[in-house]
């Protein structure tokens, strides 16, 4: 059975985004691309992504794009390419269709769906930023092992990561800390 890990950036108050729709609420995280190469060792190789239809819309708009621009740096050109070739799960119920390569839309059931990815996935599950996505795979169980990066910032409010989610515990893995001030956690879901 495939695990799914979550990786998402958190200010040090328990936010994964600001309120800032412009900067699709990553206006105070502290880019290091140290933390993203450790983050991914981490993560290891996944061909399936899950996001929520805002995430994704985000993504989409950030980096079909990059695809597209022959000036694009190469690291972002090969993000680009590593998340064109993941078999994208969105959820939304306002998202009909895309045209960004290896994507499926479903409208509900994500309990369900998730439950059989994990049955049929042939590696393991990313889950990047879609709060509302990882609320409900928290709250179910769903998520094996959580991968943060704590940026050095008070937020001050945003978009919590946990909102409305039950107790649960965590092991810890991993810890590791960079010069940029950023620390990667790594923990398993303790069940």
């Amino acid at each position: 059975m495939s695990k799914i890990k979550m990786l998402n950036r958190i200010s040090i108050d328990g936010y994964f985004a600001s309120p800032t729709e412009a900067s699709f609420g990553m206006d105070w995280f502290i880019h290091d691309p140290e933390v993203d190469k450790a983050a991914h060792l981490i993560g290891g190789k996944m061909d399936t992504l899950i996001l929520g239809g805002t995430t994704y819309r985000g993504f989409e708009r950030s980096w079909v794009p990059v695809l597209n621009d022959s000036h694009a740096p190469k690291h972002l050109k090969e993000i680009a390419e590593e998340l064109t070739d993941m078999t994208k799960v969105v959820f939304s119920t306002t998202i009909k269709s895309s045209n960004w390569k290896n994507t499926q839309i479903f409208d509900g059931n994500l309990i369900e769906v998730v439950r059989q990815l994990k049955e049929d996935a042939g590696s393991d599950i990313l889950v990047l930023g879609s709060g509302s996505i990882i609320q409900q795979l928290a709250e179910e169980g769903l998520i094996d092992e959580f991968i943060f990066i704590v940026t050095p910032v008070v937020s001050g409010g945003g978009k919590p990561l946990f909102l409305n989610v039950g107790q649960f515990g965590l092991t810890l893995m991993e810890a590791k800390a960079f010069d940029s001030g950023n620390v990667v956690l790594h923990y398993e879901h303790r069940k």
